[in-house]
């Protein structure tokens, strides 16, 4: 297979091509100075980045057509961005040109209780969404640790995951439809409001391609009741293997809990100095535990949750007696990377693999020896129930030697995942960090396939350039290089 060459364009000065961008979208809304820009050249992976040419903010669908438009006649390749809080390099805009944020798009524009579904732009962030379904008894599943902060076009791009996602699903088991701008500017639905529409399940391609098929524009997302009650427990534990011991064993039992989430003692520090709640400063591992239901028969649940725990070792096992009390307890899980800074380290590099639920002792051995082998420091929290693990390698991204440990580290770790039969990524996706670990989870026709879905909405390889599919030189299609790739000629 080869892919197209887009037909010669005539370069476009960078003069030019923010003066387009500004008659779209309004002066207003596009960023050019090397200080704005610089908080778009990276995401939450900081150890590579790219700066974008211009930052332009849509506050439509017309205006995402707009700037794609000018984006195929000029030859710029562009990339659209949420909140910035993945952590692989998705929304990195490899070799310059045009920024989307959508950051602007933020409206919930329907709300329909009845048939279950909300319609929201991309920009929405994912709580917003939350606490306005508050009011009706329903919620929005997916909720991913940076919550407060990630949007739903994110987490589409990425198919984020989050605490609750062991019971409830990752964000495609709760994406009904998009609409979707390609990158030639035509706008198509995908889905809708129906459920199990006929033909091809496009939107389940779309979601977790991380921007290579065009820039979602708006969203469907299923609704989901709120549990009639909660039980929420907290395992202490002597050593990270007792704790992963239990989540299998409370798996084995046939309980399916909302959530199981674990903090190693590392994290357990930071997160106690942030949010005082008492947590045992000598223990090994803490596991929230919570499940969630009709009223009737779940206390009988948490018990035998609690009975499992404290047969793998729990020295204790409390219990959110209050709202209050298991609020102030997810609220602490999910900003325990906010927490990092406590630690003592400039910089953080957060990792994504995903095991199953059995090998979860053998991984964290495994991470246990690269933290000594590199003299590196790796602290732990992670979505302990599906196998999806995070560690967090903290050092000083100023010093090129501890930069390499980091990558080499990582990398160790990911390889070994990979052997335990998991993967390189749970939620993160494969952004820029990742793009070697391609050819070790799938076969080279894999890929073609592939590269044939992605050509069939991007043909030209113009949106999102540089993402998923590596090459000994880079990251560009069979027949092109780095340099010649579709998308890299414009002179801005």
């Amino acid at each position: 297979m080869t892919t197209a060459t887009l037909p010669a364009k005539v370069p476009v000065s960078h003069a030019a091509l923010v003066a387009r961008m500004k008659a779209i979208v309004g002066a207003d809304n596009v960023l050019t100075s090397s200080a704005e820009m610089s908080v778009y050249e990276c995401d939450g992976f900081t150890i590579e980045k790219h700066r974008p040419d211009v930052v332009v903010f849509p506050t439509t669908t017309e205006h995402i057509v707009g700037i794609v438009k000018a984006c195929e006649e000029f030859g710029v390749p562009f990339l659209a961005r949420g909140a910035g809080t993945s952590l692989a390099g998705g929304c990195v805009l490899v070799g310059g040109g045009v920024m989307i944020a959508l950051a602007r798009m933020k409206r919930i524009l329907e709300i329909n209780v009845r048939d279950r579904y909300a319609v929201v732009e991309p920009g929405v962030v994912n709580v917003w969404l939350t606490n306005a379904l508050k009011p009706h008894g329903y919620h929005y599943a997916p909720d991913p640790s940076s919550q407060g902060a990630c949007t739903i076009g994110g987490n589409v791009a990425t198919n984020s995951g989050g605490p609750h996602t062991l019971k409830y699903g990752v964000t495609v088991n709760h994406i009904l439809g998009v609409e979707l701008v390609l990158p030639d500017g035509r706008v198509v639905t995908c889905g809708g409001p129906c459920e199990d529409g006929p033909g091809y399940d496009l939107t389940g391609a779309i979601v977790g391609s991380e921007g290579t098929f065009g820039v979602v524009s708006k969203v469907w997302v299923r609704l989901t009741r709120n549990p009639e009650a909660y039980r929420t427990l907290l395992g202490v534990f002597a050593s990270v293997d007792d704790a992963t011991n239990t989540i299998s064993d409370i798996i084995g039992a046939g309980i399916v809990p909302a959530a199981l989430e674990m903090l190693d003692q590392t994290f357990i520090g930071s997160v106690e100095a942030a949010y005082k709640l008492g947590f045992p400063l000598d223990a090994g591992a803490l596991l929230i535990m919570e499940v969630d239901g009709l009223t009737a028969g779940l206390q009988g649940e948490a018990d035998r949750v609690e009975a499992i725990a404290r047969k793998n070792g729990a020295r204790e096992v409390r219990k959110a007696n209050t709202e209050a009390e298991r609020l102030a307890l997810w609220k602490a899980r999910k900003g325990a990377f906010g927490t990092v800074g406590r630690l003592g380290f400039p910089s953080y590099c957060t990792q994504d693999g995903v095991v199953p639920r059995t090998k979860l002792p053998e991984i964290m051995r495994h991470i246990q020896g690269v933290s000594r082998k590199y003299g590196i420091t790796i602290a732990n929290v992670f979505h302990a129930g599906d196998g999806n693990i995070h560690p967090v390698l903290l050092f000083d991204e100023r010093d090129p030697e501890q930069v390499r440990r980091v990558l080499d580290a990582s990398h160790e770790i990911l390889d070994e995942c990979i052997r335990l039969g998991g993967s390189v990524t749970g939620e993160h996706g494969i952004g820029v960090e990742k793009l070697d670990f391609m050819p070790k989870l799938f076969t080279p026709a894999d890929l073609l396939f592939m590269l044939r879905l992605r050509n069939a909405f991007n043909p030209d390889n113009r949106c999102s350039p540089g993402k998923l599919f590596p090459t000994a030189g880079g990251c560009a299609e069979p027949g092109t290089t780095p340099q010649t790739r579709p998308g890299r000629r414009a002179a801005v």
